[in-house]
This record gives C-alpha cells, structure tokens and sequence, in this order.
C-alpha cells in the first residue's frame, strides 16, 4: 500500500513506475481498460492541457459525466495535477444544477453529450462563465493527449483535492471540500480494513459523482493498487456476468442492489453456482441501512458474505464498518473505521452506552470546514473540533454503533420518539414488499403520524387493509402508519438512500 504518499499524484507515479502495464479501470460497455501506466502518461499530457486552457494551478475541475474510461481519468487525473474536482451530480434539479455551478468557482467543466440538454439550461441560469468541453465518458482518448506532456506538480497533504455538494434534500447543498490528506487516510483506513491489495479487483456500479463510488470504488483501489470494473449504471441482467467475466474478488453495492438481486434470483433469474463466484471474498453494503432480513437471505442465496458500513461526504465516505469475522453484527454499520467516534445528548454532553443520542466524528478523513460557509461549519463542529452528523444512534456495550434515523426525519407522534428505520423494517418483512420507507405527517391529534411508502415486488399484490393488519401484528397500534400509499419506486439520492422528506410531496399529490 501506498502509505508513505502525501497525494494522490505520488499514488499515480508510485504505481505507474511499480506497475505500469496493470489494468486500473476496465468500462464493460465500451471494453476499454484502463493501466496504471497510460492513466500516469494522460495527467501528465492532461496538465499542459489545462494550462494551455489558463486553468489556474489550484483552478476547480468541473465533471458532468456519468462512469466511463474518460470520467475516470478526468476524476483522478486534475488531483493528480494540484486542481480540484468537482463531479456534479446527474440527478440535480436544473436550479440545484446552476446554483453549485456559481457556487463551485469551477473553471472548466467536462460534460457528456447526453447531459448537453439539461447543463444548458442550468447554464442560462448561472451567473458565472468558464471553459466548456463536450466529451464522451467511453472515449478511448480525451482532447488533452494533442497537448505536450507536463511534470506532474508536487502537492502538498493539507492542498484540496476533491469539493463535493450534499443533495440538499432539506435545503441549500453544502460544499464538502476535502483534502489530499482526508482521502488518503480514507482510502488507506478502507484498504487495511478489508485487506485489499494488488490482486483485489472490485465490481461497482456506483456513480462517481457520489462519495461512495468515488472513494470506496475509484481512490481505494488505486491506491491499494487493485483494480476496478465501472460499468455506466446498476444492471440486474448484467451483474453476475460482470462478476465472473472479470473475476472480482469483492463487490460495492447499496442496499437498493441487493434487493434487486434477490428478488431477481428468487423470481426465476438465473442464479450463478457457488463455482462460478468462488473469486468474490466478500460484498460490501453502505450508503444506506441494510435490512437484516435482505442481508442474511443475500448470504443465503448467493454465498457470498456482506460486510455492512456507513460513510458521510463530510468523511470522505466510511466512518464505521464491520469485522471480517463472527463479531459482525446484522443491523449495526459496525466498529468505528479510521475515526474516533462518540454519541452525545441535545446539549452536547456524552452519553453511555445504549442510549440514543447524535453521533460526533473526528478523524483524519473528516473535513475541515464546508466550502465558503462559515455559519455551517461553525454550527457542525463543537470546540474540539468535533463533527456533529445529524445522525441518531447509540453505541453497545461492545462498541458496536447502530443508526436509529436521522434528526431531521425523526417521527415524534404524541410525544414518543420514533425512528423511521424501525417502521421500514417491519414492513420489508412482508413476503410481498420489495422496498419501504416511512415519513412523519401533520396530525390534528398527535402532532405527528407515521406514512409509509411501499414498493411491492414484480407481480405481486397486497391490499392496504392486509399491510395494515401486518403492521399492527410487527409494531403494535401505536406504531402502524396511518397513512399508505403503494409506489413503483422511492425517490432516492445518488447513493442510492431513500429521500424521505420528498415523500412529504407525495402525500400532497394523492
């Protein structure tokens, strides 16, 4: 591993010299690969690029493309070149768009052609103007390999690498800029936890414009020197043949995924034998909980052991995560992973074990401070410089931590405390739903009742009146939702985790 680097350039020059002929990235879709070597020669032919277009030498680089041979090179390339990246994410509103695009002081931005329409119109938008460049993600060579090559600058840890934007979901997204240093002792914390090395190859479909698929799926294995297969999105069809074909040794996945092969192996797809995944040593599942009953029925079916963890942006992703061993536990994110972790009450005093409080982080992956937002970054952190998440949960008397919702979703009927995780749960045991999640709603009488929105799986049906039933036998009449509304599909953030409070808007609309 890498752990004597100060950047993410000296990881490329590191391994472009060790390993130079090895694969980094292979795009499915197109059948590119990616070595170690060329992505070394095209930062290098990128730099002069980017001062040919008076990118200034610690200038934003804008990315408006979804997962391909080019996304990935422009991704690691302008870090190794003392710029930082911006991937935007795909799925943002045209206003969210326009606003992070004035916010970012990006000066360039790479876009794909089929992302032209929507930019446009965030660009009419914006009040900012900077260098535009169309180019296709699978693109077997990017515009900057006419340029002269260019000696890769010396970076400095504590130098910015990588500004990420939260979804919003609640309001204004806020900058997370993080540092050399922060996704270094992430990535390192991530490689060391699961003993990835050169010989590990990961399959992930996550986008890159999201924490996760940017540090678990793009910098860990670079800097541990492994690989990664990227195709462009999340395939039923074809996940397991990607598996083999390349011979993965782990998988990235968020829940969402991992109820969507269950259910397609237990609805006639075609199930690969225990020979054909021998390779994968293990499944990781984060970015939102995993229901333990998807959880056990995945190892069940597949063989294949999931280690659960828990990420934030503000973290450069993972912050918990479970033992390779007979400790983990079904339910919890697991043991704190390279940070220091603590729960805490409303004022701020820590608690013991068992109790509910907010969960407080504090490592070297955590961010300093939110981009030009000195009112949020004095009200996130405590005056130890402490991160509080907005996270509710409780550590056990085994330092396991365990996730109870969110402040900001927490459902308070008639005064009782009611995590939202623990209605979605119930329900997901009902042998006909695929996907679940629960809201608080105005009440006349209790302030607050429990709405629950309910993705049934392919070809089944189930009355109101029978999930009703159901629920009263798993949370008892206090805790049933008063409220149920049957979807074809949750809306979710780029990580693939439920976006409860635009339930709200559902609600509204039925």
């Amino acid at each position: 591993m890498t752990t004597s680097c100060q950047s993410l350039g000296e990881v490329l020059l590191h391994w472009s010299a060790a390993q130079g002929d090895k694969v980094f990235l292979y795009a499915p879709e197109s059948g590119a690969a990616l070595t170690y070597g060329q992505l070394s020669k095209e930062a290098q032919h990128f730099l002069t690029w980017l001062e040919e277009q008076k990118i200034s030498a610690h200038g934003h680089v804008g990315l408006y493309m979804h997962n391909g041979r080019q996304t990935s090179t422009i991704f690691l390339a302008a870090m190794a070149c003392g710029r930082v990246i911006t991937p935007l994410n795909l799925l943002a509103p045209t206003d969210q768009l326009a606003w992070i695009l004035d916010h970012s002081d990006i000066e360039i931005l790479f876009y794909s052609p089929d992302k032209k329409q929507n930019l446009f119109l965030a660009l009419e938008k914006t009040k900012r103007s900077f260098v535009l460049c169309e180019l296709d993600p699978d693109a077997l060579e990017g515009p900057f390999m006419q340029s002269k090559v260019g000696m890769l600058p010396s970076v400095q840890a504590n130098q910015p690498a990588l500004l990420m934007y939260t979804s919003g979901t609640t309001g204004t997204p806020k900058g997370v800029l993080l540092t050399h240093a922060n996704l270094l002792h992430a990535a390192q914390s991530m490689a060391s936890w699961h003993s990835l090395t050169q010989a590990d190859t990961v399959l992930s479909s996550l986008p890159i414009y999201h924490i996760n698929g940017q540090v678990i799926s793009t910098i860990t294995p670079f800097v541990s020197g492994g690989s990664v297969v990227a195709p462009h999105a999340f395939s039923v069809s074809s996940w397991w043949n990607l598996a083999i074909q390349y011979q993965c040794t782990w998988i990235n996945m968020v829940p969402t995924i991992i109820a969507y092969l269950i259910n397609a192996a237990k609805s006639g797809g075609t199930l690969p034998s225990r020979e054909e995944l021998k390779s994968i040593r293990f499944g990781r599942s984060a970015s939102a909980p995993l229901p333990p009953e998807h959880h056990r029925e995945f190892e069940i079916l597949f063989g294949i052991t999931v280690i659960e963890g828990m990420g934030m942006t503000e973290s450069a992703s993972m912050v918990f995560c479970n033992p390779h061993d007979e400790r983990r536990r079904y339910g919890s994110p697991g043991l704190p992973c390279g940070v220091e972790a603590k729960v805490i009450d409303a004022d701020g005093k820590l608690l013991g074990n068992n109790i509910v409080g907010e969960i407080c982080l504090r490592g070297g992956n955590v961010l300093s401070a939110y981009y030009k937002a000195e009112a949020e970054t004095a009200k996130a952190f405590d005056s130890e410089t402490w991160l509080k998440t907005g996270d509710l949960g409780l550590r056990d008397d085994d330092g396991f931590y365990f996730i109870t919702g969110r402040l900001k979703e927490l459902i308070i009927k008639g005064g009782e405390n009611i995590a939202p995780r623990e209605i979605d749960e119930a329900v997901l045991k009902h042998p006909a739903v695929l996907d679940a999640a629960a809201v608080g709603i105005p009440d006349v009488n209790y302030g607050q009742e429990i709405m629950v929105c309910i993705v049934l799986k392919p070809g089944v049906t189930c009355s109101e009146e029978e999930m009703r039933d159901f629920c009263i036998k798993e949370l008892g009449k206090f805790r049933t939702p008063k409220s149920i509304l049957f979807m074809e599909d949750l809306p979710r953030g780029p990580s693939g985790k439920v976006q409860r409070l635009k339930l709200l808007d559902l609600l509204n609309s039925h």
